[in-house]
């Protein structure tokens, strides 16, 4: 595999880890042993990553997809490798990988870090707004469904009782009971920051699928086929409805209108708009009139 590798953001890397050790064991699916060659390639596969040798070490794991398959490694592989290719910026391949993981293995300890790592590998090939945006699309579809999953917990909670084991570590450090519980805790903050990063992205993109349609909308019009535009200000009005793009989609699908002589329905459309701004009855004074007007002449 080739390409520039690109390493780990911090807090990325912070996401990930919280997120594997507040997870279950591996599959309950019966799984058989691993043979000693198996074993061996995967260290070695490990410690190409740690090395950051992303390419060799996902050379090594595709190696493994089958020989693995159905034994306590299978998990361990597919999710190395999938984490090989997103750091290598084989976003297409890590999605495929991150895919297979929870379809294959879905009770693993790395389902949780692969539904995250799968919307953020869709969210890498979500393209500029002006070309086709089934990969945006897909991050939104596939962060919504790690929010539906995996709902967040009592934050302020987690973040007291995080402070509480720090705390009772400072009177007495050898305790393993307060040891174990301040980890736990602290591996749950990592849960809650992806959770986070997950609620603030659906409307980042979210916003650019807006621009993608609003930018249609307008070649429609310069292209003078107003109905093909009005049906994109509608999409506007209809998905994106917190995006910036809502009240240039009102007076777009109102423009649409009246440029196809559809008369009852732009004043329709100007009386609905004005209910939701109406302090911009004054800028659509002109508007207003050339409706009015025209209803009276038909």
């Amino acid at each position: 595999m080739s390409g520039v590798r690109m390493f780990v953001r911090p807090v990325l890397v912070l996401f990930v880890l919280g997120i594997l050790t507040i997870s279950g064991c591996s599959s309950t699916k019966p799984a058989g042993t691993a043979s000693s060659k198996v074993k061996e390639d995967f260290a070695a596969a490990q410690t190409l990553y740690g090395k950051r040798k992303y390419d060799e070490a996902a050379l090594k794991l595709e190696s493994l997809m089958f020989t693995s398959r159905a034994t306590a490694l299978e998990g361990d592989v597919l999710f190395l490798l999938a984490q090989s290719y997103y750091n290598d910026k084989q976003y297409l391949l890590a999605a495929d990988t991150y895919t297979r993981l929870l379809k294959q293995v879905p009770s693993s300890r790395y389902a949780k870090a692969s539904q995250f790592m799968l919307a953020k590998s869709y969210e890498k090939l979500s393209p500029h707004f002006e070309l086709d945006q089934q990969h945006t699309v897909k991050a939104i579809e596939q962060f919504a469904l790690f929010l539906e999953l995996y709902p967040e917990a009592d934050s302020a909670k987690i973040t007291n009782d995080l402070e509480t084991y720090r705390q009772l570590m400072k009177v007495n450090p050898d305790n393993p009971s307060y040891k174990e519980s301040y980890e736990s805790t602290k591996a749950q903050i990592g849960k809650i920051d992806t959770l986070r990063y997950a609620a603030k992205a659906i409307p980042v993109l979210k916003e650019k699928l807006a621009k993608h349609t609003f930018i249609i909308a307008k070649n429609y019009v310069q292209l003078k086929k107003y109905r093909a535009a009005g049906i994109y200000y509608d999409e506007i009005l209809r998905r994106y409805q917190d995006s910036s793009y809502i009240q240039q989609a009102w007076v777009g699908k109102i423009d649409m209108l009246v440029k196809r002589k559809k008369w009852f329905d732009a004043g329709q459309v100007l009386d609905l708009y004005l209910q939701l701004y109406p302090e911009k009855q004054k800028q659509m004074q002109g508007e207003r009139e050339k409706i009015s007007q025209n209803l009276k002449n038909n």
